[in-house]
């Protein structure tokens, strides 16, 4: 046997207990960054509640000394988080052509057609299905959030409404048959039980059948500074290191991968059967597996070492919107996700440095941001306050969205983004 599958022979597949970690079971003593009590990142308040108070959580996040899977402790339910949930996928152009991109990608190379079947886990609102619907290759959308997969149905993609984990796979498989292909795209971090749900994919999939998992790679949050994109969702944050421990815990086989500018950086897994896959094993594997190990993934003490600067960013960003504000200048925020309020809490920024937020998201409009209440609007309202300085809050889509506001330029307007440091940029010119 390999390392890797005598370390993971000897994980006890359990249901996580608290203070402890969600994977192997060991007791989680090390802190990787406190951020703080912040409310849940997509509970937008309602200007009728916005006098209410709301309920905080804290933003503690460890890392294992044994796996060194980095977590956050389950402080939210999930059926808290995604009962009426606010992200729509399909309001992003860039994340629509991501999609297509992959399933043009994925037909080809696993040669799908009618007679085959395709399962998307977490399916949103089946901006990714819509695409093998529209080839004629059955599928099936696994969506925890009613409002979504509504939305899905809507578009014609077939959806059931339930969280996914191994009851719920043989339950599908019974059914509608094993899947050909399985896609779990930015939900492998979602989930606080990972192992019931790696054990979803195992019993779900067919003998041959392929597995792809798209996630936010933590090298990338921790060498660019991406601590906005911890929230209370996002459960686990992944190395490739720690990911084939949990696939391989389960008899799944990872046989390539792919680095993708997704999100500030994530990977694409693809894995299989160990046992039963036919797929041949690429160099990619073991090349990035050899990066991690040279840039210190597989040492505690790495992980360590993140906090001073999530904390020097914090100063920098309040720097300048204090000084900003002080000579009489406004301040707008474009885009209101839920990284953006993990940024807007922690740096404890509201209505005194930051004037409003827009989005293109109508479920958003005439709400609130959750615990600082920053009033959100349609993206027209820039034309009309035109203010100094548009903060991007999405910053991973930086060039997409200076795309779009060029017209800022006109009044002299500057734009900015918080992450991986403070960046000011003519909306024309964007670096």
């Amino acid at each position: 046997m390999s390392q890797l599958e005598i370390d993971s022979a000897n994980v006890t597949l359990e249901t996580p207990r608290r203070g402890c970690c969600r994977f192997c079971g060991t007791e989680l003593q090390h802190t990787f960054v406190d951020l703080g009590m912040s409310p849940p990142c997509e509970s937008f308040v309602r200007a009728e509640e916005v006098e209410n108070a709301e309920v905080f959580h804290p933003l503690h996040v460890r890392v294992c000394a044994e796996c060194l899977l980095v977590q956050l402790p389950e402080c939210v339910a999930p059926e808290d988080i995604f009962d009426d949930y606010a992200y729509f996928s399909s309001y992003s152009d860039s994340w629509l052509r991501h999609a297509k991109s992959y399933c043009d990608t994925v037909v080809e190379r696993f040669q799908l057609d009618a007679s085959r079947f395709v399962v998307e886990v977490a399916s949103n609102d089946g901006y990714l299905l819509r695409n093998f619907v529209e080839r004629g290759i059955p599928c099936l959308g696994i969506e925890p959030s009613s409002n979504v997969a509504a939305a899905a149905r809507e578009h014609g993609v077939p959806s059931e409404v339930r969280f996914f984990g191994r009851e719920t796979a043989i339950d599908v498989a019974g059914t509608h048959g094993n899947a050909d292909l399985i896609v779990a795209n930015n939900v492998f971090a979602h989930v606080p039980d990972i192992n019931d749900f790696t054990a979803g994919f195992a019993a779900l999939l067919a003998p041959t059948g392929v597995l792809t998992l798209e996630f936010p790679h933590l090298a990338r949050l921790i060498e660019e500074n991406q601590y906005d994109t911890i929230y209370h969702e996002h459960y686990s944050y992944l190395s490739f290191f720690t990911t084939r421990r949990i696939l391989a815990a389960h008899g799944l086989e990872v046989f390539d991968v792919e680095e993708l500018p997704s999100h500030g950086g994530s990977l694409r897994v693809y894995a299989q059967h160990a046992q039963t896959g036919t797929q041949a094993v690429w160099p990619s594997v073991t090349e990035l597996e050899q990066r991690e190990r040279d840039q210190g993934y597989e040492k505690l003490e790495t992980y360590l070492r993140f906090v001073p600067r999530v904390e020097r960013a914090k100063r920098q960003l309040l720097a300048f919107l204090i000084t900003v504000r002080a000579e009489g200048k406004t301040v707008a925020c474009y885009g209101a996700p839920g990284k953006g309020n993990t940024l807007l809490n922690y740096c404890g920024i509201r209505g005194d440095l930051v004037e409003f937020a827009v989005d293109r998201n109508p479920y958003k409009h005439g709400r609130f941001t959750p615990g600082t209440h920053i009033p959100i609007h349609p993206p027209e309202a820039l034309q009309a306050a035109q203010p100094d300085y548009v903060l991007i809050l999405p910053w991973n889509l930086k060039r997409e969205i200076a795309a779009q506001l060029e017209y800022v330029a006109d009044w002299g307007g500057k734009l900015a983004v918080p992450i991986p440091e403070l960046e000011i940029f003519d909306p024309r010119s964007p670096a």
